[in-house]
């Protein structure tokens, strides 16, 4: 039983709350635990300069973390100062949820994710990328129409969760406190399939062993599987 009294693969509360902005297309609250974060989609009818006059779409992202989203306030970034920590993580996300989507069929549009980050406790990015997904399906079917089928863009349903190894052991959706204190982090991007999309990870003390890494393979696969649920239930709730 860890501190927090979760079981080793045992995930923390996630609650998906869509519409949670009104004036984008695709709007949700994701929360992990005690981590928050407000993704919203923005459709535009336009695309990069490179993929003009090809017929297909794009998909990128943005991610910030508010001044007060952790315990001591930090400094607002300005987009042509922003980290490379912020840099690295909204390109991951961007990266995940291009790959959820058949780009050709998205005809000539841009869609950005923006993911604030309102209250941080580990694993931002995995619930970034976890929410983001849910904004981007709600940006879809605001498009729909006779000429446009969101379900054919959609190819496949993308979740992410972090595992790393706590005091020895094998454990699923690290809070801030577990992380700080891991010997090995890593981040899993998976699809409903079951195949990876990205995996990151490092033994900050120490090494992992091949029987390790199984079995934080197999700790993820089970925990995106019930996120990718959580997913399909929001999505299919039309309140």
């Amino acid at each position: 039983m860890r501190k927090n009294g979760r079981k080793p693969d045992e995930l923390r509360e996630i609650k998906i709350t869509k519409h949670y902005i009104s004036h984008p297309e695709g709007s949700v609250l994701v929360e992990f635990g005690n981590t928050k974060v407000i993704c919203n989609a923005t459709v535009e009818n336009t695309v990069p300069r490179f993929l003009k006059g090809k017929n297909m779409g794009w998909v990128t992202a943005e991610y910030g973390m508010l001044p007060r989203s952790t315990n001591e306030r930090m400094r607002r970034e300005a987009k042509i100062k922003q980290s490379g920590r912020t840099m690295e993580i909204q390109r991951l996300i961007g990266r995940s949820l291009r790959s959820s989507l058949n780009l050709n069929k998205l005809g000539d549009r841009s869609i950005t994710i923006d993911c604030d980050v309102i209250q941080a406790d580990g694993g931002t990015r995995t619930a970034s990328i976890s929410g983001g997904f849910v904004a981007l399906c709600l940006a879809l079917r605001s498009q729909d129409s006779e000429e446009f089928s969101s379900a054919d863009v959609i190819k496949s349903f993308t979740g992410s969760v972090s595992v790393g190894k706590v005091d020895s052991e094998i454990v699923l959706d690290l809070d801030y406190e577990e992380d700080s204190n891991a010997e090995t982090d890593m981040n899993f991007i998976m699809n409903e399939d079951g195949n990876f999309i990205e995996i990151q990870g490092t033994a900050e003390e120490g090494h992992f062993s091949h029987e390790e890494l199984n079995g934080m393979v197999a700790l993820a696969s089970k925990g995106i599987k019930k996120i990718i649920d959580i997913q399909k239930e929001a999505l299919n709730n039309y309140e």
